[in-house]
């Protein structure tokens, strides 16, 4: 017997046909895999670059850095 079904949060979903009585083994293949990011997140993974310039506390501190508010600790 063979059931197709997603992966959802985690979790595979079977389709409502696939009746198992708890504490049935099952075996799981992967048929292939979900494409992981968009291709705009991929696109702006990969212009994004690392500021070695930048402070290390230059997001929690960026009022300080930009305008010279005092610091947060």
């Amino acid at each position: 017997m063979s059931y197709k079904g997603t992966v959802k949060n985690g979790v595979v979903v079977l389709p409502p046909e696939a009746r198992l009585p708890e504490g049935t083994r099952v075996e799981v293949t992967l048929l292939g895999t979900a494409e992981q990011d968009p291709p705009f997140l991929r696109a702006i993974l990969k212009l994004a670059k690392p500021r070695p310039d930048w402070p290390e506390d230059f997001a929690l501190n960026h009022a300080h850095y930009v305008k010279g508010h005092p610091k947060r600790s």
